[in-house]
């Protein structure tokens, strides 16, 4: 009788280079692929070696040595953890199919020839039932070194985690092109920003010598005293606005944070707010708080000591809301994109930027008799804030018909009523629009003269927009021409779009045996719009397309295929962050990742190369 044939071991290993020919001095990736039988299991690199109890077998994952590369460093996915009744506690492993990349630094002076890529394995594999003994394995794949072959941007997918034997809780590897989003410092320095012109706004301007009298005439004797007092008022309006955007982020969660500044419902919210905001700076009418809340709130910091400061703090930051609550807004929905803590950090750094005035003002009162008194010009600056105001409306209104596709806010009518809101403030400082500020017989300063030349010429520059010119940095917060469905449309951008047809890209490209650059989109994404406008026309960038076959997936809509995109990009990509860019082979496999914005075109350029 013949002997029993062995099954075939659970675990299958493949090495392929992406690409398989790269010049000489540059970086590339390995793809080292694992495809797992079920019910089994791997333990990951990352997993703690046995004990004198006993455990699993961590993976070691190693390439070997070769002259034509400086450095090989190894990236694993973020693995599954899970108790574990082998071994009786939490253990970390892969299933089904996995990739690892090694990331090669190769040699400038490596010569041009093949070169053979060994990986070499070790691991264990369990079921909830059983485990095998640990088993060494190899993979060998050929990787070309060619000087005029194009060289790559090695672009390491979304969650991934260099591995380091010393920290093996290393953090996830950043996408390329995440970095090109705005950084955290530089987004707290414009709320600060915000927050020191919240101040010389017509609601809190006139409050500074009411405000800094209640606290700077406590009875206290000390400088240490006012200043503690100051501290403490100060810390009043922190923690308003503070709160605020703690309560965004705890109201809509991660996901619901990202996708804030394109819901509908919250763009049309803020919409009716600046219009009441603007009409009320334009002196149609007065806002104000409940007198009933405010009169409790000054009762009870009447009573003195650090909380009756406290609460004047708070009663401060409410009172003044009818102006600042346009800077509010437009930071909140500006910050949401960025991730749970930015909307908190940013009303900090926003409250930090309107406390910091009266901080220095209660420790150094003399400097209060040196301000400008509130007079006309306050009236100029809160007519021009109303119109300002309610030109920032329209870009919520214009948010809210580009994601419902109502297509009634059109480029052409949104920069006509532009051109009016930004020439209306010019000609009112001129004199020649007759509201309150401005007298029949008062002279027209120098500067009064230069403010309004100013918005007359904004006003004038964007008349080119209305007949299909391009406006550079303006056209990520204006309407695109024609349809908005025309992302990069080939007027502009020299390659064709598919909108949300991810099957029937995959298919035309597999039928043209080219790429697919996947672009999730935003109808109301201000990045998206930058993009579209000002990176996808530049020579280079449509000269990289020729290979592509194009289609963008829409995920802020209301229809059914925004949220099918979604949850594609939540699924494959684990963000839901836009934009962000895929390149894909025929197949559906993805060659490399772009998330965020970017000005940098030779990067983005090699991005949409890859794997050509």
């Amino acid at each position: 009788m013949a002997a029993a044939q062995r099954p075939p071991h659970p675990a299958h290993w493949t090495l392929e280079p992406i690409p398989a020919t790269v010049p000489p001095g540059s970086s590339t990736l390995v793809e080292l692929r694992l495809n797992l039988d079920a019910p089994w299991h791997m333990y990951s690199p990352t997993t703690p070696k046995p004990g004198p109890t006993g455990g699993p077998i961590p993976t070691t994952i190693q390439l070997d040595d070769n002259p034509a590369i400086t450095r090989a460093t190894l990236f694993h996915p973020a693995p599954h953890r899970k108790f574990d009744p082998n071994f009786n506690l939490d253990t970390e492993t892969y299933e089904k199919e996995v990739k690892f990349y090694f990331k090669l630094d190769l040699a400038p002076s490596a010569p041009d020839a093949p070169i053979e890529l060994t990986a070499r394995m070790r691991y264990q594999l369990c079921t909830d039932t059983e485990c095998l003994p640990p088993r060494r394995v190899e993979a060998s794949a050929m990787l070309t070194i060619d000087r005029g072959a194009p060289g790559t941007l090695p672009q390491i997918p979304a969650g991934y985690i260099e591995f380091n034997p010393d920290a093996p809780a290393s953090a996830p590897v950043a996408v390329q092109g995440q970095a090109a989003a705005q950084p955290m410092g530089s987004f707290l320095l414009i709320a600060f920003g915000f927050g020191l012109a919240a101040v010389f706004t017509p609601c809190v301007f006139p409050m500074i010598p009411i405000t800094l009298s209640f606290f700077l005439n406590q009875g206290q004797a000390t400088r240490a005293q006012s200043l503690v007092q100051a501290l403490v008022f100060c810390l009043g309006i922190v923690v308003l606005f503070t709160g605020l955007g703690f309560g965004v982020t705890a109201m809509l969660g991660p996901f619901g944070v990202s996708q804030m500044a394109s819901n509908p419902w919250v763009n049309g919210f803020i919409s009716v707010v600046f219009f009441a905001f603007g009409l009320s700076l334009l002196g149609a009418f007065e806002i104000t708080l409940p007198s009933g809340l405010l009169t409790k709130m000054n009762a009870a910091s009447d009573r003195g000591g650090y909380l009756g400061v406290l609460l004047m703090g708070l009663t401060f930051s409410l009172t003044s809301f009818a102006c600042v609550g346009p800077f509010v807004g437009t930071l909140l929905v500006a910050s949401v994109q960025g991730g749970m803590l930015q909307p908190v950090l940013g009303m900090a750094s926003f409250s930090a930027g309107l406390a910091l005035p009266f901080f220095f003002l209660a420790l150094f009162p003399g400097y209060l008799q040196r301000l400008p008194r509130s007079g006309g010009w306050m009236a100029r600056v809160k007519v021009v804030m109303g119109f300002l105001i309610l030109a920032a409306m329209l870009k919520y209104m214009s948010n809210v018909d580009v994601v419902m596709q109502w297509d009634l806010l059109t480029r052409e009518r949104f920069l006509a009523l532009w051109v009016v809101l930004f020439a209306l403030p010019g000609l009112y400082l001129l004199g020649l629009l007759r509201m309150e500020g401005v007298k029949p017989d008062q002279n027209l300063g120098t500067g009064r003269l230069l403010v309004a030349v100013l918005f007359l010429g904004v006003a004038i520059s964007f008349i080119p927009g209305m007949f299909g010119v391009r406006l550079g940095d303006v056209e990520a917060f204006i309407p695109a021409p024609g349809e908005m469905s025309s992302f990069g449309a080939s007027s502009s951008t020299g390659a064709k779009w598919l909108k949300n047809d991810y099957d029937g890209a995959l298919a035309k490209a597999k039928a043209e045996n080219r790429r697919v650059l996947v672009a999730f989109t935003g109808y109301a994404c201000t990045n998206c719009h930058w993009m579209k406008a000002n990176m996808f026309p530049r020579p280079e960038i449509a000269d990289a397309m020729g290979g592509l076959v194009a289609v963008e997936l829409y995920t802020d809509g209301t229809d059914a295929a925004s949220e099918a995109n979604q949850q594609r990009q939540e699924t494959e990509f684990k963000t839901v962050a836009i934009p962000f860019y895929a390149v894909l082979d025929a197949e559906g496999k993805t060659l490399a990742t772009f998330a965020g914005l970017t000005k940098d075109t030779a990067q983005f350029a090699a991005f949409l190369k890859t794997g050509a």
